[in-house]
């Protein structure tokens, strides 16, 4: 793994390792987390599943009544399945730090993960609750179990409109991968948004909130922010960012990786065979994955061969012949809706570097 934040236990998996798995291991996901639990420093350090049995979770806010509903609860639920990639907003920050450095760690591709998750919709638990949310409440805001350090420092709070059509799909998930979700990614109960990055979905959820506004907690209203419009690189600061000139990394962009050939892999004269994965929010097929040997000159187009749903890694792959030398491969993604990769993906530099989506590149030595 490549690690970001030992003291945090920040890390990205090699692209090297995560080919190897259509569905992501435990092992091997992405971490990214900004503070424990209360008196759970542990958490960070295990893919075990946390030994907890009387885990609740407060619905409360503008409603008429307030309602807990225990871990207990939500297993006698109908449980439902879906695979939906998880993915830092952060995800390919180092290519924006190419044009104008941006802060945070520099990730490259690895901060994501193609993840089975099960659990209850998030409708569903809302309407057995029954709290009676007043007309006013426009807004559902997500708080996690996570502390910070700091005695005034905020944890990481996520709020949506309660229209927001992305939560018709959420679940409070209780297992990943078959089983339960390991206390570092987020277990025993992580709201999954299929489509949202993965700051998000917010870890060890134990409270939902109706609100007239979204939350002015600084991971709402400063952080984890895409400017509106292109800004200059290095010209726009954190400071400048407010709830008017900037949106949450709310869904993703649309975007392709190539997982073969990298860079390290030794590839010799004649066929090849390209793969790689595309992805977006799942509101769209993803209709067409182009790919260039020559460094964007001349593009081919890749067979398309699908994914475990709308939310999932979609295959992709290209049979081709190339000489010896160095080649510099491309990739482009392109859905039903006409949204797709730009070749430069500078063009939406931010000084925090979210939602990277340019045009995949890989330089190989062909021998």
């Amino acid at each position: 793994m490549i690690i970001h934040n030992a003291k945090l236990g920040v890390m990205e998996t090699p692209l090297s390792l995560l080919r190897e798995h259509y569905i992501t291991p435990k092992e091997i996901m992405y971490i990214r987390n900004h503070f424990p639990p209360a008196g759970k420093q542990a958490w960070y350090g295990t893919t075990d599943a946390p030994a907890v049995q009387d885990w609740k979770i407060r619905i409360s806010g503008l409603v008429v009544r307030p309602r807990t509903i225990t871990l207990d609860d939500l297993k006698a639920m109908k449980q439902v399945k879906l695979v939906a990639v998880m993915q830092c907003a952060g995800n390919g920050r180092y290519y924006f730090s190419q044009k104008a450095k941006v802060g945070g760690g520099q990730w490259k591709h690895g901060g994501m993960a193609n993840v089975e998750w099960e659990g209850v919709p998030l409708r569903a638990v809302l309407e057995k609750a029954d709290v009676g949310p007043a007309a006013d409440a426009r807004w559902i805001t997500a708080n996690g179990a996570d502390e910070s350090p700091a005695p005034k420092g905020a944890d990481l709070i996520k709020s949506f409109r309660v229209e927001d059509p992305f939560l018709d799909n959420a679940i409070l998930a209780l297992k990943m991968n078959g089983e339960p979700i390991p206390a570092v990614h987020g277990g025993p109960v992580r709201l999954v948004i299929p489509g949202y990055y993965g700051n998000m979905n917010v870890k060890w959820l134990s409270e939902i909130l109706y609100e007239t506004e979204e939350s002015p907690s600084p991971f709402q209203s400063k952080a984890y922010r895409e400017v509106k419009k292109p800004v200059k690189p290095g010209t726009f600061t954190v400071k400048d960012y407010n709830t008017g000139n900037s949106t949450p990394t709310y869904a993703f962009k649309t975007m392709s990786v190539i997982f073969y050939p990298l860079a390290e892999d030794r590839v010799k004269a004649g066929p090849v065979e390209i793969r790689g994965v595309a992805w977006n929010d799942g509101l769209a097929p993803i209709t067409s994955v182009r790919v260039s040997t020559d460094g964007g000159k001349t593009w081919q187009d890749a067979t398309i061969e699908g994914g475990a749903g709308p939310w999932a890694w979609q295959k992709w792959s290209l049979k081709t012949s190339l000489d010896a030398g160095t080649h510099d491969l491309r990739c482009v993604a392109s859905d039903a809706l006409g949204r797709s990769q730009p070749l430069d993906g500078t063009v939406a530099w931010n000084p925090k570097g979210y939602e990277w989506n340019g045009a995949d590149l890989v330089r190989v030595t062909v021998a």
